[in-house]
């Protein structure tokens, strides 16, 4: 059973260091086995009505994987305003040094999800700093720490300029260099494209790249601050290859169906650690990264 924390920090600036506590939101806590919710799967982006035991079963094997890497579990509570997509947690809220950062996410159905955060989070002791107001939008899986003081937001249609306006704002006061990356057009308004769905950083100075889809821009930023690169197998692009979990020391948590890819990142000297992904993940588009909310690494 997941368990609260048994001491409480609050820290965010890293996307790479050990993960040490993470919050979670499980596919019966989103509702995957509730048929009101399961009728919106269409209207919410999903390739086909989720299979929620098949879900909750893998989700349980992320769970696994997490605790197994030294991570602390703690379980969000449910509500009624969550949608299926409630069960990608990392989307709704930023911790940092200074506190948590309410999201307001650019999927109308997910708006509710960052005062749900924001509620448990100081009923863990975490303050909240700042949110994010109408009629900017932020989500963060739009959002990469490069390092301890700089933050990275993609540009697009789920982040937009006032939102990451509004990040500025609150950060800039604490020393924090907000910058912007703008976003392909991709699939279209209705996919869910996200800075993290073509970067996901594995360590200090090595990310996993969808190169072909990234602004020459951000490549060249990237570059500047000495990242090297691995590139997922473009026919894994569709399967999420490109969203990995850093659990930190050499560790990653990917979807085991991208196995060319995984295959390049332990070829790269990472210890790939896989689940099934299809139905948790693929299938409503969130990856690992996706399904955690990192609230503290060390």
């Amino acid at each position: 059973m997941l368990q609260a924390p048994t001491s409480m920090h609050f820290n965010g600036h890293s996307m790479v260091g050990a993960l040490q506590l993470v919050m979670v939101c499980s596919p019966r806590t989103a509702g995957w086995n509730q048929a009101d919710r399961v009728a919106h799967w269409q209207e919410l982006g999903f390739q086909r009505a989720p299979d929620f035991a098949r879900a909750q079963e893998d989700h349980e094997i992320v769970c696994r994987e997490l605790k197994s890497a030294g991570a602390e579990i703690i379980a969000i509570s449910s509500a009624a305003d969550f949608s299926l997509d409630a069960v990608y947690a990392h989307d709704a809220s930023l911790p940092t040094d200074f506190g948590l950062i309410m999201m307001r996410p650019g999927k109308l159905n997910r708006v509710a999800e960052g005062q749900h955060h924001a509620l448990f989070c100081e009923s863990l002791g975490i303050p909240i700093f700042g949110k994010i107001t109408a009629p900017g939008t932020t989500e963060a899986g739009d959002i990469l720490w490069l390092d301890s003081k700089t933050l990275l937001i993609g540009h697009g249609y789920r982040t937009n300029a006032v939102g990451i306006r509004q990040m500025r704002d609150l950060l800039a006061p604490k020393g924090i260099e907000v910058l912007s990356a703008p976003l392909p057009y991709g699939p279209g308004p209705s996919a869910c494209l996200h800075l993290m769905s073509l970067i996901s950083l594995l360590d200090d100075h090595t990310a996993l790249v969808n190169l072909s889809w990234l602004a020459v821009e951000t490549v060249e930023l990237l570059k500047s601050r000495g990242f090297k690169f691995i590139e997922i197998d473009p026919s894994e692009r569709d399967r999420l290859a490109c969203n990995v979990l850093a659990l930190g020391n050499n560790r990653l948590l990917a979807i085991e169906e991208n196995r060319s890819t995984n295959a390049r990142l332990r070829q790269a000297g990472f210890d790939v650690r896989t689940f099934p992904g299809s139905e948790l993940c693929i299938n409503g588009s969130g990856g690992p990264t996706c399904l955690t909310r990192p609230l503290l690494r060390s």
